[in-house]
């Protein structure tokens, strides 16, 4: 009767979760809507490569266009329920699609007044109320298509609050807020709905997805995947290594811990399983892979160029800070998975199917010339945008070189045409979090928040931080890392500085609990993506994956504390700091695996366990303590080792 209750409660959470964060199917319609989609798609993306490269507009011109065009798109490409069948928009969805238009040609024609008129002061014109408030609720329901209720619901929550919240008292209360003024402020000004989140979409973010759309097209990803596969591949474990590898190469490049599990995991998870990973392990495998590439440079999850614009810190400060953390992280990963194919004897890639190493050089080492082009851009001091175009050209221009991977008129209008495409829900979620942040800006609610959080923390930093890692998952749940990061930097940011954090330590710590939400459950985005492909239950890969980085975890809480992690403080520092944390990672992936040469006890693990964390916390005293502890750990392994023969693998094992 208990295991009968429990597989009805598990079914009434399952059907609760899928309520919540099920968005629309996506659809491409044919015949004459086909053409307008694409011709649309089109359009969006020569719109934004006149405006980043010829023409100079106004922030809010820009983005009014940009958020119009897009709106447009969605409603014909994504449909308004996962169920829904056919390829072809309904009729409502064209009425969606041309309004979304119309508020675009209102805007565009509009914007030298909108632009010049005084906020709160000039009022708005009957046209101004109507597309105003259609845009809105256009926005609304594109957040709904796109993201599912859960984000929705929030929008819909802060919404309400800007315009009802007067009512309520104490704390939680806020000045009257009329109609006509949260209107002014969401819609005709850069604080709302055309804030930093929809203007990032319409420039960095667009720009650098299209890189990595014109970059797979012409054949890069294949050249990652062969690159890791050559290095890693002969070993054991060695297409968990592979998909590693590969994941987080291309994870530099795609923007999406998502997009990043359905692009390399079609590959990686099906060749694991081949070679007796079990479904829910080669899912874990790939989307704790993927969700590092969310936070490596240079397009880190398309975030770090919305933290440029909200806390003004250099771009290339901000890539250079993500490296050693990011390396931590791989790191980590990188060891868990050797010692847990070393533990289930899992075997390594086919030989047959292996590229040699010069062959993958000799056929795609060119297309390291882009991100060489990138990272001298960086360094240059280049903006965001021109450091994407500088990327874009350098594709190119190697793809040139070589007549397979040449591309002509008609693969880059296709590749253009598919950045509209992935682009939309990203731009849709932007457009939700503008419309909280404003709404958040305008009631004064994250000094409400900062004085609760303090006063759950009672002023303890450790606590402070716990709590604002929680909000940030949470936050993060069924919704793009941009957004995620966004809500968790409105709401926490200033508790977080006001702790004594540095802006970029603050902000760097929130964006990587918002990349790592993809994979937290119960809602899991990135392993929702992969369950399909590893036909394995999507809140048992999460759980893996979570337990493969659970490091990962650790990592924001170091650097908090030791800033030298990010890059600040001296040479010394921070070569030491890496040292320790590396050792430190290291010694935690050892315990989570439960395997070094030989199986583990509870204790070893523990020892091991212990020395990693004393070894992450700044300090010699806690240094020298944790190596002790991971020191009597080894030899302690080592003993049971040479004593035993527990060193041969175990085998069988891979399918539990």
């Amino acid at each position: 009767m208990a295991k009968e209750l429990t597989q009805k409660e598990g079914a009434f959470l399952a059907g609760m979760l899928a309520l919540l964060f099920a968005v629309g199917k996506e659809r491409m319609p044919a015949g004459i809507t086909g053409a307008f989609v694409r011709l649309l798609a089109l359009g969006t993306a020569l719109w934004v490569l006149y405006t980043a490269t010829i023409a100079v507009i106004d922030p809010l011109a820009l983005a009014a266009v940009f958020l119009s065009l897009v709106l447009g798109l969605l409603f014909l490409v994504v449909a308004p329920k996962p169920g829904s069948e056919g390829q072809q928009p309904s009729l409502p969805d064209y009425f969606l699609c041309a309004g979304a238009l119309a508020c675009g040609a209102y805007f565009a024609l509009e914007a030298d007044r909108i632009v010049a008129r005084i906020s709160l002061l000039d009022p708005l014109t009957g046209g101004d109320l109507f597309f105003g408030s259609l845009l809105c609720l256009l926005a609304v329901e594109a957040t709904r298509r796109t993201v599912g209720l859960g984000l929705t619901m929030i929008v819909i929550a802060i919404l309400g609050y800007n315009l009802w919240g007067h009512l309520l008292p104490g704390l939680m209360g806020h000045g009257q807020i009329t109609f006509e003024h949260f209107l002014d402020q969401t819609v005709f000004t850069t604080n709302g709905i055309f804030g930093a989140p929809v203007r990032v979409a319409a420039t960095y973010a667009f720009l650098f997805v299209a890189f990595g759309t014109i970059l797979e097209k012409a054949g890069g990803s294949e050249f990652f995947f062969n690159l890791a596969a050559s290095i890693s591949g002969r070993s054991v474990g060695g297409p968990a290594k592979v998909a590693v590898v590969s994941s987080a190469l291309y994870g530099t490049v795609s923007g999406s811990p998502t997009a990043d599990v359905v692009t390399t995991g079609s590959v990686t998870i099906p060749m694991m399983r081949r070679l007796g990973y079990s479904g829910s392990l080669a899912g874990a495998i790939e989307v704790a892979a993927s969700t590092s590439g969310g936070l490596i440079p240079p397009v880190m999850a398309s975030a770090a160029f919305i933290m440029v614009e909200i806390t003004g810190i250099a771009y290339v400060t901000i890539a250079k800070a993500a490296l050693i953390p990011a390396f931590l992280y791989l790191l980590s990963l990188f060891v868990h998975v050797h010692l847990l194919s070393q533990k289930l004897g899992l075997a390594p890639m086919d030989a047959r199917t292996i590229p040699g190493l010069r062959q993958t050089v000799r056929a795609g080492g060119l297309f390291i010339v882009p991100l060489f082009a990138l990272i001298f851009a960086l360094f240059m001091g280049y903006t965001a945008s021109l450091v994407a175009l500088v990327g874009i050209a350098a594709i190119l221009a190697v793809a040139l070189l070589r007549p397979a991977n040449r591309l002509g008129p008609r693969a880059l209008l296709d590749s253009l045409i598919t950045v509209s495409l992935r682009i939309v829900a990203v731009t849709a979620a932007c457009a939700a979090a503008g419309l909280v942040v404003g709404g958040i800006s305008m009631t004064g609610l994250s000094g409400k928040i900062s004085y609760l959080v303090f006063l759950f923390s009672d002023g303890s930093v450790f606590i402070s931080l716990l709590l604002t890692a929680v909000v940030a998952i949470l936050l993060g749940m069924g919704m793009p890392t941009p957004s995620a990061y966004i809500m968790s930097a409105v709401l926490t940011a200033p508790i977080l500085l006001d702790l004594g954090l540095s802006t970029l330590t603050a902000h760097m710590f929130l964006l990587y609990f918002a990349v790592l939400s993809a994979m937290t459950p119960p809602v899991a985005v990135a392993a929702f993506a992969a369950s399909s492909l590893a036909e394995a239950n999507p809140l048992a890969i999460a759980s893996k994956a979570v337990m493969l980085a659970l490091p990962a975890f650790v990592i924001p809480f170091i650097f908090a504390f030791s800033p030298a992690l990010l890059g600040q403080g001296s040479a010394v520092d921070i070569v030491y700091a890496l040292i320790t944390a590396s050792i430190g990672v290291i010694l935690m992936a050892v315990a989570l695996a439960g395997y070094l040469r030989c199986r583990l006890n509870w204790y070893q693990r523990l020892l091991f366990l212990a020395g990693g964390v004393l070894l992450t916390i700044p300090g010699w005293a806690t240094d020298v303590a944790g190596l002790l502890a991971g020191g009597l750990a080894l030899l302690s392994s080592a003993v049971r080792s040479h004593g035993s023969r527990l060193a041969t693998p175990v085998k069988g094992e891979a399918k539990s």
